[in-house]
């Protein structure tokens, strides 16, 4: 039999401190060579992308591929969302698919969760600190809620182009975590927080990054392709960079790479993976004056890990509709 859980119910047992954990443990399995992360592979039929992305996390004992597309016309032509994806969980032991589940409201917590890690252990510990979030999409909402998650957090700066976007994110987030959230008139409002997230579809950077005060931690999470950045070469030559993955940073992430071109720094400037850090192969913030950046591509041992928590809740909670298939 196979587990069919929709978005709603896989929300109902996916919460943010619970992925956040484990996400600890994929990036630690990852840095100790106990995950199998194969390259994402892509195939593109006439009008979209179609995008498969497996992994393996042995200690975890958790095996499973998430289907991705993204097709432009969607919305438009059959009244369905740009971008689809599903997981298929699978039993490491047999190879039978266990469940299938609705990918999105998954990946999106689980992309929060990875920075809310990130957060934990490169920000600075200070009580009372203010989070910037650039951007007020459904990942600016994860972000905001991972990083309360990890850290205390007093009140919140949120900065978009769309003022009615701004509002209404902070109308849902006020209530949800009961934070004064505040909107930015300009960029350089959110220059004045503690922890900053970049979650926008902007190709260009954001703010100057001359202009980032000393202990910042940021997190990276809106551009995902060599040409494209969020974040200018004078943050990311000012900061401790660490990324989810080496490979992932070096070939999609113009954050890192666009800079690496100008001559402005070199490979080397690349600190760490998160899972180094997680497991003290090496150290992260050393004081409290240096700048962190966590630079998030999204892995498929992220989404691995994270179906594997909701099938266990919904397995324990007696969730969906089981099928013979």
């Amino acid at each position: 039999m196979t587990l069919i859980l929709n978005k709603n119910e896989v929300a109902s047992v996916l919460d943010m401190k619970a992925c956040m954990n484990a996400m600890e443990e994929a990036f630690s399995e990852l840095s100790n060579g106990t995950a199998v992360l194969p390259l994402r592979i892509g195939i593109a039929p006439p009008d979209g992308i179609s995008l498969y992305m497996p992994a393996y996390l042995k200690q975890m004992g958790a095996l499973a591929c998430k289907v991705v597309t993204v097709y432009k016309n969607n919305p438009a032509k059959h009244n369905l969302p740009t971008t689809i994806g599903k997981v298929l969980l699978q039993d490491p032991l047999t190879g039978d698919v266990l469940c299938i589940m609705n990918g999105g409201y998954l990946t999106a917590v689980r992309t929060g969760a990875a920075s809310g890690v990130a957060t934990r252990y490169l920000s600075r510990k200070d009580a009372n600190q203010v989070a910037g979030i650039f951007g007020s999409g459904v990942q600016a909402r994860m972000q905001l809620w991972a990083i309360t998650e990890a850290r205390q957090i007093s009140k919140a700066i949120v900065f978009d182009i769309s003022d009615e976007a701004a509002s209404n994110f902070i109308a849902d987030m006020d209530k949800k975590l009961n934070i004064e959230i505040i909107k930015a008139k300009s960029p350089e409002e959110v220059l004045a927080a503690d922890i900053i997230c970049t979650a926008t579809s902007s190709s260009a950077p954001l703010f100057d990054g001359n202009k980032i005060k000393e202990g910042t931690h940021i997190n990276g999470i809106g551009s995902h392709t060599p040409n494209a950045r969020e974040l200018d070469t004078a943050i990311v030559k000012r900061s401790k960079f660490i990324g989810d993955s080496r490979e992932a940073c070096f070939k999609e992430a113009g954050d890192i790479i666009i800079p690496v071109a100008e001559g402005a720094i070199t490979e080397s400037h690349f600190y760490a993976e998160l899972g180094e850090i997680i497991t003290g192969k090496k150290p992260a913030r050393t004081n409290e004056k240096e700048i962190t950046i966590f630079k998030s591509n999204g892995l498929a041992i992220q989404d691995v890990a994270a179906a594997h928590l909701v099938y266990q809740r919904a397995m324990a909670a007696g969730i969906g509709i089981n099928v013979e298939i």
